[in-house]
């Protein structure tokens, strides 16, 4: 069985609800700005209620693509460790699409989601 990752851009999309997550096992990560200080308190219940299935990784600087960069390199060492695994980008941003046709053609399972 796969193991599926939820990977969110926070910066992008900003997710009222996580509840179609909850009849399945999914590991997320919520993906920070630097510059963002604020979690609606509906979100981060959510994401407690997951334990250790979930947490939040805040992107330390500034740049263009800083946050996307990070999830790129949180899906590569995912990928080393777990072979199997399914990757969900949730985020708007069409910059992730060249790199999921990349982890297709190396047989690793990826999307991007709105």
């Amino acid at each position: 069985m796969k193991n599926h990752y939820v990977l969110i851009d926070y910066e992008n999309v900003q997710p009222k609800s996580l509840a179609v997550l909850n009849r399945h096992e999914f590991k997320v990560i919520i993906f920070v700005g630097a510059n963002q200080a604020k979690i609606p308190f509906e979100l981060a219940s959510a994401i407690q209620a997951l334990g250790s299935n979930a947490k939040y990784v805040k992107i330390g600087g500034n740049g263009s693509n800083a946050l996307d960069f990070h999830i790129a390199f949180y899906i590569g060492q995912l990928a080393e460790k777990d072979p199997n695994a399914y990757f969900h980008i949730i985020s708007k941003d069409k910059g992730f699409d060249p790199l999921i046709n990349h982890l297709k053609e190396r047989k690793i399972f990826a999307q991007r989601e709105k």
